[in-house]
């Protein structure tokens, strides 16, 4: 599992760097107005796993699956209660991989 960088959104504009998805998953800070941007330039959908570690009144949050269309891209939100296991970071798996690439944006 590969862990990816948040990069930060500056006032005049971003020039972010993607990262291919790895096989086995990957991993990244979440925080407050942070996005997992995936961009699918595959022929077939893709769905990104986010792992949910946490439990409210004793019940496993279910995870979440965002499906990405071929050829689409999506911008996930990743508020960190959610998403933030106990070593601060957060899970993503993938469908799969080929020609699927993302970033892990801040807006300051």
């Amino acid at each position: 599992m590969a862990t990816v960088s948040t990069q930060n959104l500056a006032l005049d504009g971003a020039a972010p760097v993607y990262s291919a998805a790895s096989p086995g998953g990957d991993r990244f800070t979440p925080s407050r107005n942070t996005f997992l941007h995936v961009v699918n330039a595959s022929a077939s959908p893709v769905t990104a796993t986010l792992t949910t570690p946490g439990n409210v009144d004793g019940l496993a949050i279910p995870e979440r699956g965002v499906t990405v269309p071929a050829g689409a891209n999506r911008m996930v939100p990743l508020p960190p209660g959610t998403y933030r296991s106990a070593d601060g970071l957060a899970d993503v798996a993938w469908s799969a991989t080929t020609s699927v690439t993302f970033a892990v944006l801040h807006a300051v």
